[in-house]
């Protein structure tokens, strides 16, 4: 896939209509409705500020939870125009709906220097299903397309994709910096290159491992997918999360990355527990898990082995956390992790999701290279996947 494409510095927008894709999906209070992140909102200034300054009128979107075509009023990007214009120190527009004649009336009327903000483009179902008639009627509002949802361009959408077939599309400032950042990484790493991959489960990462056995020196593998590869090395998981239809490609993958000799690591301790609280006792393993017990965290051998392992790397990539890490008792791992990657001097790389909140959580973003924006999308970037949001952009 072609990673080099056209952003918004190669476009003329002087005095043109340019259609904005955002990610404004933020986390909201359930209760209140108010916003409890802002980061995503933030995320996108750069590229706003950008365009204004150039002399374009902005008409921005994106979705906002999941209301599957419904207009549910407790997902209206309201709460987030409010926010923008506190963030950006000027009025956002609002429009009630999303192609229909309040959007159509304030679109038509804006002017360059001016932000319009559509209702959440999730409220019509033709949305998600990329509607080539809904895709049209929101390009025909504007001149130009400029996607800056990395989150979202791993998805087939009429906002992330469809436009792309009606108006010139370019990348702006936040997926220029994913795809020139991780696509660098996959394509031309900084060697020694060092994979870490953990979470729950084997067949999320599936494609991952197979694609970055091509590309990798070592390859790390911690969290709950780590006990299919134990039970294939033929260790005892105790009460373990285990993926038995997956086994059988643990060998295959195990014995792949020896006969490329990409060095392939396991956890070598594991802290574990009888049941999965917050408040279990932690009991430190070597080796097979008791049949009582099973594995919430990576140990701390294990943790010096991996820290280690990233030690006088040339670029980390990381996706997934350790072990249990919303748990303080199994955080360890995880933590023990993030410093390393930290200290590495490497070009460090975290995925979306769950390893991106542990490393806030903990206190190490500062010290990261990279905190990609997108889970799904940096996990199908790992996996060596055309991403259709991305392909519809012109190319460099």
């Amino acid at each position: 896939m072609n990673y080099n494409k056209k952003t918004v510095y190669d476009a003329d927008v002087k005095g043109k209509k340019v259609l904005l894709r955002c990610d404004f999906n933020v986390p909201q209070n359930k209760e209140t409705g108010e916003i409890t992140s802002d980061k995503r909102i933030v995320a996108a200034i750069p590229s706003i500020r950008y365009l204004l300054e150039q002399g374009a009128a902005v008409i921005a979107c994106s979705h906002l939870g999941k209301p599957k075509g419904e207009w549910k009023s407790k997902l209206t990007l309201a709460p987030v125009a409010k926010r923008l214009s506190e963030l950006l120190g000027q009025e956002v527009i609002f429009a009630a709906d999303i192609i229909g004649e309040d959007a159509q009336a304030k679109a038509a009327a804006l002017q360059p220097g001016q932000i319009l903000l559509l209702e959440n483009l999730r409220f019509d179902i033709r949305e998600e299903k990329n509607g080539a008639d809904f895709a049209k009627a929101l390009a025909d509002m504007a001149d130009v397309f400029v996607s800056d949802a990395f989150g979202t361009v791993h998805r087939a959408h009429a906002s992330t994709a469809g436009v792309a077939a009606f108006l010139p599309a370019y990348s702006g400032l936040l997926v220029d910096k994913e795809l020139s950042i991780m696509g660098k990484a996959l394509d031309d790493p900084k060697r020694p290159f060092v994979a870490v991959l953990g979470g729950a489960k084997v067949s999320d990462k599936i494609n991952v491992i197979n694609n970055l056995l091509e590309k990798a020196d070592t390859i790390i593998i911690g969290g709950g997918m780590a006990y299919t590869f134990k039970k294939a090395q033929g260790f005892e998981i105790g009460k373990s999360l285990l993926e038995a239809d997956r086994i059988d490609y643990a060998r295959d993958m195990i014995a792949k990355a020896e006969a490329k000799g990409v060095q392939f690591l396991l956890p070598v301790d594991n802290l574990c527990a009888a049941e999965f609280s917050a408040d279990a006792e932690p009991v430190l393993v070597d080796g097979d898990i008791p049949e009582d017990l099973m594995g919430m965290d990576i140990g701390p051998k294990t943790a010096e082995l991996f820290a280690a392992a990233v030690k006088g790397a040339g670029t980390i990539v990381w996706n997934g956390p350790m072990g249990v890490f919303e748990f303080d008792r199994f955080a360890g791992g995880t933590k023990a992790m993030a410093k390393a990657l930290a200290e590495s001097g490497a070009v460090t790389i975290v995925g979306g999701g769950d390893s991106a909140s542990a490393v806030e959580k903990l206190g190490f973003a500062d010290q990261i290279t990279h905190i990609s924006t997108g889970g799904g999308a940096s996990l199908e970037f790992l996996e060596g996947r055309e991403l259709p949001g991305v392909a519809c952009l012109l190319d460099a």
